[in-house]
């Protein structure tokens, strides 16, 4: 298997920027269309679970004016053979300056590819830490 290939590299590259021009011009046919039409696709996002494409369509034509605005402050991308991909993304949310993360799974189906599991969440203000009992620190 090799780890990211120029060629597809360039083609998951071109498919990740098209994805996030079709998120800040909220082409919600560009959207669907990035994803892979399956019930297997998840799309986990800030504030709602979705299961399947149905699910992602339905919130999509439902989410009025879109996704926020965001600015991409890193994109890491790693294909795995000529098939599988995994985009990262680190942003910054324009109206409140909150830092997100967006992780996305892409596949090539014969149509293309497509994202096939996506996860998005903002950063909280501070790490979750677990206090250790006295104890617990010699």
């Amino acid at each position: 298997m090799i780890v990211n290939d120029p060629n597809v590299l360039a083609e998951v590259t071109d498919a990740v920027d098209a994805y996030e021009a079709a998120l800040m011009a909220n082409d919600v046919a560009a959207l669907d269309e990035a994803f892979w039409r399956s019930p297997h696709t998840v799309r986990l996002g800030v504030a709602e679970n979705l299961w399947g494409f149905d699910e992602i369509a339905a919130f999509r034509i439902g989410r009025a004016g879109g996704s926020p605005p965001r600015t991409r402050l890193r994109t890491e991308i790693t294909t795995f053979g000529a098939d599988l991909a995994i985009a990262n993304i680190v942003f910054s949310r324009d109206d409140t300056g909150k830092i997100g993360r967006q992780s996305q799974t892409w596949i090539r189906v014969a149509e293309g590819w497509k994202v096939a599991s996506a996860h998005v969440s903002l950063m909280q203000a501070r790490a979750d830490q677990r206090l250790a009992s006295p104890d617990e620190n010699r």
